[in-house]
């Protein structure tokens, strides 16, 4: 790949504690695709407000956020689009002439997913994990008519405070859950994390439901996904929400909007290098 930099080019950018290859070459695969005069970075920093300031001083056109900066980001943005602003949890901002908008793209593509996979309508849920993606994540369900289940999170209070948000129950523990539709939202099964190796749910768990849904991306099959395929389930994966948030975003960016088969092959060619 080789990108052709101008004093025109447009930076866009992430922050993350931990950055990884996914998005540099998700988004740097397309702009030289589509001949698009932009280029993208990963960067870290232990100094959020001047990131932040760096970002509209110096014209950066979008920058992805993760995790930790998803809701200390909130009161540097100038806006928060619908998305964020009920969700409190930020991971795109785009500079529009200094005025820097949030947004929440993982919301946008979990409702896109439960749409595309026609998951059906009203079946009890089961979700691990109260974070910032688990916000996303519930509230996407909620809203495409998924309005029984229980948040399961160590967390007391911010379980509970979540599922009181969407009429959800609470349980601190996954041992008694009974649900059609099991969504993991949290670090279980994800690469190089402590839990690599762990299932988020007991494959009883999993042979009694009806769909399996982990929104960890890396690696693409986790231990539960892996448990679902083994079993028959039908499963939505992380890898999917990653590379439908990242379209989100490249939209956003560029005002291009994506083809789905553009979608797998820049996704293809981000994992090959992650």
């Amino acid at each position: 790949m080789t990108l052709r930099l101008t004093r025109e080019t447009q930076l866009c950018m992430s922050l993350s504690a931990r950055p990884s290859n996914f998005g540099t070459r998700f988004h740097n695969f397309l702009y030289e695709e589509l001949g698009l005069d932009y280029v993208y970075k990963a960067f870290s920093t232990t100094d959020l407000p001047a990131a932040i300031a760096g970002i509209r001083a110096l014209g950066v056109r979008g920058c992805a956020i993760s995790m930790p900066f998803k809701e200390a980001v909130i009161p540097l943005a100038d806006g928060l689009a619908p998305s964020a602003a009920r969700l409190q949890s930020v991971n795109t901002l785009v500079n529009d002439g200094g005025r820097l908008m949030a947004y929440n793209t993982d919301y946008l593509a979990v409702r896109a997913l439960l749409e595309h996979h026609a998951v059906p309508r009203g079946l009890r849920v089961a979700m691990r994990g109260s974070g910032g993606m688990a916000r996303a994540v519930l509230a996407a369900l909620v809203d495409a008519g998924f309005a029984r289940g229980t948040v399961v999170a160590r967390n007391g209070a911010a379980g509970r405070a979540l599922a009181a948000a969407h009429g959800y129950g609470w349980q601190d523990g996954a041992d008694a859950i009974e649900a059609d539709v099991l969504v993991n939202a949290t670090p279980i099964g994800m690469a190089g994390g402590a839990e690599a190796r762990a299932l988020a749910f007991t494959p009883a768990q999993v042979a009694a439901a009806a769909w399996v849904f982990d929104v960890v991306a890396m690696p693409a099959e986790t231990p539960l996904i892996a448990e679902a395929r083994r079993q028959g389930r039908p499963a939505i994966t992380g890898a999917e929400v990653i590379a439908l948030q990242a379209a989100e975003q490249f939209t956003l960016y560029t005002g291009v909007r994506l083809t789905g088969e553009q979608v797998a092959r820049a996704s293809a060619f981000a994992r090959s290098g992650c």
